[in-house]
């Protein structure tokens, strides 16, 4: 029964790892299923050679503590990661916002990006002052005919327009290619504005999953800042991420 048990959970995950595959904007999914999957598989293997060699037993036992601790951690840092992007700070008093960009399909932002552009309309006319400056960061690579910060400017603008009494000061920044490219940059364009960024608070706005991560970042760049989430509209595209999340705040952790 356990063995037929390791073969159908094998199994499992390679479907998974397949259907994901076919949808846009899971890749990271289907790799972590599909490598799942050849985990359980070769456990499997390893339990039936272990009967008749012993080093079969010991690399079984091995592989086991190993995808627990795997487990283990994932389960830890989604905890973290889950917590952080449900909180909810929109009553505190900022001096400057910060929009992290995302991906661009030629013009057109991505789920994520326009997830975000969406987010940081509703704050920024909702909850923050006028003329508070507002830092588009993202640059521009491939695939995509525009930066990601003219993206959000476009996007951001045509809020602007239907809501004249706004007043927003957009300041694009437009060669970052990572999280810790973006807040580098950013805060020196909030310093040349006359921001002080060793003591101002800045609202980051960014999508639900990246906000304890960024903030992380943030910090290392001696900015003192709180997320501002961003739902992504698809739940498949959200558990995508979410688990993706955790294996980049490992690298951000050790390497970063």
């Amino acid at each position: 029964m356990k063995k037929r048990a390791i073969w159908v959970l094998s199994g499992g995950c390679f479907l998974l790892g397949t259907i994901a595959f076919a949808v846009p904007g899971t890749r990271f999914s289907a790799l972590f299923f599909s490598g799942l999957g050849s985990g359980i598989l070769l456990l499997g293997i390893l339990d039936r050679l272990s009967e008749k060699y012993l080093l079969c037993m010991m690399c079984k036992r091995i592989l086991l503590v190993i995808m627990s601790a795997i487990f283990l951690l994932i389960f830890s840092l989604e905890v973290l990661i889950v917590s952080c992007g449900g909180e909810d700070r929109s009553n505190l008093t900022v001096d400057a916002v910060i929009v992290l960009g995302a991906g661009v399909n030629g013009e057109i932002p991505s789920a994520a990006l326009q997830s975000r552009i969406d987010a940081a309309a509703e704050y920024i006319y909702g909850y923050c002052p006028d003329g508070i400056p507002v830092v588009l960061s993202g640059g521009q690579g491939s695939g995509e005919n525009i930066s990601e910060a003219e993206a959000m400017y476009r996007g951001l603008i045509n809020y602007l327009r239907r809501n004249e009494e706004a007043s927003v000061c957009f300041l694009l920044e437009d060669r970052s290619t990572s999280t810790a490219e973006n807040f580098a940059y950013s805060k020196k364009v909030l310093a040349e504005y006359g921001i002080d960024t060793e003591h101002a608070r800045i609202a980051v706005v960014t999508n639900d999953f990246h906000c304890y991560r960024s903030r992380l970042i943030a910090q290392r760049e001696g900015l003192s800042t709180f997320g501002v989430s961003a739902e992504l509209p698809w739940w498949w595209l959200s558990a995508n991420y979410y688990l993706r999340e955790s294996f980049a705040l490992v690298k951000t952790l050790l390497f970063d």
